[in-house]
């Protein structure tokens, strides 16, 4: 967990509030939840690994005796804890509000999340999340949507050529189906494939048959993924689609996804030696949640090798929680990596002036120039003036001013020589 000091707090905010603009453009409201969660609603068995990282909190008024005999069972020691991400509150505050909700819901939530990580470069145990969700559409339309919506906001951070890898969990089902796994074994075949862009096609088919998978199984993946190819390039597509998968790929997923690409297409200015669809199909994007069903998709930049977003589609979720099925679909930003990326740049209010003064200026009179500035638009800050004078600008303009001015006493308020800074 980290204290953010001010310049780099600026910019966060910045980040995100161009964020939240780019997202209510495409009709997105902004919601708030709760930090906490109830204990058995975040170790519900929806949210993966991430369970197992829940910061948990324990149980009010219990005595040393009651906590030595629930040392075995955390569920007895605990009620709430933090939430690790933000979809799960989202399923429970849809299920707990569905009736003041539009019956379509467009849900941005942003927020910290908390998580007990091995700290590293990277990773941290408090971070903030960006998500975009939609409930109620079961329809290619959502997932369009978010993607249209999040590709807007990276661009608009200056990130532009974004791409968003794509797949869907059904074609990984019917794909293993089709080689002879066992539905059983899927799970940790799963997390075998996940490794394939790291370990190559030699690694997962040795690691698969260190997991005990059927030989039979393993050798026909293992010929699909040495399977002769053409090279040439194929957009976004049905191609693109039905040739990264076995023969005879279900109509009904293919043409899912084809949507989704027409539908994006459409949402983007046509330009020059530009994709106008920015998808690339991956039938081997694993994401690892438990909670989803159907398309599954990650945020790419070819500046960086990992990625920067992702999401899917998890219509199981709300109906633990609501008692019946609700389609649904969310896409999360990296917002902390984001970050990193963006360039540095000014406020958007550039005119930030810091005001160096004189011990024996008068406050009555340091007040009266800040007030004439700040009604010009200005944001400002009062410095004394100090020996190392370069010092002081050097740390102002590393704070994010912009300009200077010297103060004296008798100075007439309005009337200042503002100087620019650098």
């Amino acid at each position: 967990m980290r204290d953010i000091l001010p310049a780099d707090k600026a910019r966060r905010e910045r980040v995100l509030a161009i964020i939240r603009e780019r997202y209510r453009a495409h009709g997105f409201d902004e919601i708030e939840t709760p930090a906490l969660e109830e204990y058995s609603r975040l170790h519900a068995g929806i949210g993966g690994d991430n369970e197992k990282l829940a910061f948990n909190v324990l149980r009010r008024g219990l005595d040393a005796e009651a906590i030595r005999a629930g040392a075995d069972d955390p569920a007895a020691l605990a009620d709430l804890g933090l939430r690790y991400d933000l979809t799960v509150p989202l399923a429970r505050y849809y299920a707990s509000n569905r009736g003041q909700l539009p019956g379509v819901f467009r849900a941005i939530q942003i927020g910290p999340v908390w998580r007990a990580e091995r700290p590293q470069k990277g990773r941290y145990r408090q971070f903030m999340q960006c998500d975009i969700d939609i409930m109620g559409d079961d329809s290619a339309r959502a997932e369009a949507e978010l993607i249209a919506a999040s590709l807007d906001a990276i661009d608009a951070l200056g990130l532009e050529g974004a791409t968003v890898r794509i797949n869907d969990r059904r074609a990984l089902d019917w794909m293993l189906d089709t080689f002879g796994f066992a539905p059983d074994e899927r799970a940790g075949v799963l997390i075998t494939i996940d490794k394939l862009d790291k370990i190559g096609p030699d690694g997962v088919a040795a690691e698969l048959r260190e997991r005990g998978a059927a030989a039979s199984a393993v050798d026909a993946f293992e010929a699909f993924l040495r399977r002769p190819q053409t090279l040439e390039y194929n957009p976004f597509g049905e191609r693109q689609i039905r040739k990264g998968l076995p023969e005879n790929a279900p109509d009904e997923i293919v043409a899912h996804l084809v949507g989704i690409g027409e539908a994006v297409a459409a949402s983007r200015e046509p330009a020059p030696g530009i994709d106008p669809v920015p998808l690339v199909f991956d039938p081997f994007l694993v994401r690892g949640m438990g909670y989803y069903t159907g398309t599954i998709f990650e945020l790419a930049h070819p500046s960086v090798d990992y990625s920067l977003g992702g999401g899917g589609r998890y219509d199981g979720m709300i109906g633990r929680f609501l008692g019946q099925q609700v389609p649904a679909v969310g896409f999360s930003i990296g917002f902390e990596r984001i970050v990193d990326l963006v360039a540095e740049q000014q406020d958007a209010a550039a005119n930030a002036v810091v005001l160096v003064h004189d011990a024996d200026v008068p406050v009555v009179e340091l007040l009266a120039h800040k007030k004439a500035l700040i009604d010009a638009g200005a944001r400002v800050r009062l410095e004394r003036r100090t020996k190392n004078f370069k010092a002081l600008l050097e740390r102002a303009q590393g704070d994010g001013y912009t300009a200077f001015a010297a103060v004296r006493a008798g100075d007439v308020p309005g009337a200042l020589e503002v100087k620019p800074l650098g």
